[in-house]
């Protein structure tokens, strides 16, 4: 229950981050979100090859300052914390995630993006051991999007 309240904040808090932010629309600018998913999607499909191989200095997904919510643990924040956890993560794991964007929410300008997605990790013989849902914040930076904020609820499926 204390999982989802602050869930619900969390997410609370991103929406009324994007919807207040000036997203004064330029009349020149024409927002694509299938191009946009598409990319978002991209950086999804990059990010899970790299975990999975154990590449986890290469993983270009997150913005150095960025902060990911998981459940029972504090946030992690920043670069090397998350590198810690991610190599922690990864030890005697032979499991490969993936992970698939269902929406996209694009501010006017199309500077940041809220994601809605769906994950999968399987066991070395195929079989789903843990799903669930994530939100992802994007911002472009340098012109490209990057992951300043994240976080993932579990559907419960882990055996």
């Amino acid at each position: 229950m204390k999982n989802k309240i602050v869930v619900k904040a969390v997410l609370g808090g991103v929406f009324a981050l994007l919807v207040s932010c000036n997203t004064k629309k330029d009349e020149n600018t024409v927002i694509d979100l299938k191009e946009i998913k598409k990319q978002i999607q991209a950086k999804e499909n990059e990010y899970a090859a790299t975990y999975n191989a154990g590449q986890l200095k290469e993983i270009g997904y997150y913005a150095d300052d960025a902060i990911t919510f998981y459940q029972n643990r504090p946030p992690i924040i920043g670069k090397e914390a998350r590198y810690e956890f991610l190599k922690s993560d990864l030890t005697d794991n032979t499991n490969t995630i993936s992970f698939e964007t269902k929406e996209v929410f694009v501010s006017h300008d199309g500077n940041m993006v809220l994601e809605v997605g769906y994950y999968k990790v399987i066991d070395s013989t195929k079989t789903p051991i843990n799903t669930g849902n994530y939100m992802s914040y994007f911002e472009k930076r340098d012109g490209k999007y990057v992951c300043v904020r994240d976080m993932s609820a579990s559907d419960g499926l882990v055996e």
